[in-house]
């Protein structure tokens, strides 16, 4: 497998053989004997050059990602100091993923050269282990009993709305005025037409809230509040922007909305390998000192 992934990176056997130190032919018949047990080719070959079949770059992607948690496991086994390599595959929520996740993975790749990343947006919850991911970043819960959860911060919910809308509609003064007011409701928040609340004794207030717009997004709800179509009940994270810049206004500062825990989650059968283990230590020390995401 590594005289494979050698020759695949250095684009012919000669090239591979001299750099792994072995013959030629020894490079060559290693690739062949590797072709025979699988059954299949996984090299076009030419006389100039080598190039992979369809199933021999299916074949290259997990062996380098083998060879790397292989090299970690060997060198955890001697407790030498582990280098995190290799690809984490990731998940996690679209705002939060460009506004917080990004920049945190261009500081991680600053420190550590040979990781890479392949991310996924999306805010549904994925099936983790279904999709091949070794971890997500969520907010609110951590979507299964079979996830290993980090919690590294939280947030909270914030309704907003702009000064047109409330200068037209009027300014509600307590959660159940919630329910004469067109409020947008966010296809993940469950139930998505209860907004729940908490008063300066910790009571709880529920209201069913209904409007003309229903997303999957945040941020398109967020703009369309700022544009004085209606009442958002988004993230601080999401709003807080909008609300300094004073395209949104703060409603009801008198009740808080209950914490959103903010977690990195992984699945609990799966080996955490040093990449993902060193990035997650990186996410909460990071995050640990972030801006409070609960206030807007």
């Amino acid at each position: 497998m590594q005289v494979f992934a050698q020759v695949v990176e250095s684009g012919s056997f000669a090239k591979a053989a001299e750099r792994l130190g072995l013959s030629t032919s020894a490079t060559s018949r290693q690739v062949a004997e590797l072709e025979s047990h699988l059954h299949t080719r996984l090299l076009n070959r030419t006389t100039r050059r080598v190039s992979l079949t369809e199933s021999g770059r299916a074949y290259y992607e997990r062996a380098v990602q083998l060879l790397a948690d292989l090299e970690e496991a060997e060198q955890e086994a001697a407790r030498a100091a582990v280098v995190p390599r290799g690809t984490i595959k990731l998940t996690t929520s679209v705002n939060f993923g460009v506004r917080q996740v990004a920049p945190a993975i261009a500081a991680f790749l600053a420190r550590h050269a040979e990781v890479r990343f392949d991310v996924s947006l999306s805010d549904r919850v994925v099936d983790l282990v279904e999709e091949g991911l070794d971890l997500a970043v969520r907010i609110g819960g951590t979507g299964s009993e079979n996830l290993v959860a980090r919690k590294l911060g939280e947030t909270r919910l914030v309704p907003c709305a702009s000064a047109e809308y409330l200068k037209a509609h009027g300014v509600p003064r307590s959660p159940e005025d919630l329910a004469r007011h067109n409020c947008f409701t966010y296809e993940y928040l469950t139930p998505r037409n209860v907004w729940r609340f908490r008063d300066a004794a910790g009571n709880e207030r529920a209201v069913r809230v209904s409007g003309n717009l229903h997303s999957n997004n945040g941020d398109l709800l967020a703009e369309a509040a700022a544009q004085g179509a209606g009442i958002a009940f988004e993230p601080a994270f999401i709003v807080g922007p909008e609300v300094r810049a004073g395209r949104l206004v703060r409603l009801l500062p008198e009740f808080v909305a209950p914490p959103m825990p903010i977690y990195a989650v992984y699945p609990s059968r799966k080996h955490l390998s040093a990449k993902v283990r060193v990035f997650v230590d990186f996410l909460a020390e990071r995050y640990a000192h972030a801006p409070d995401w609960s206030a807007p």
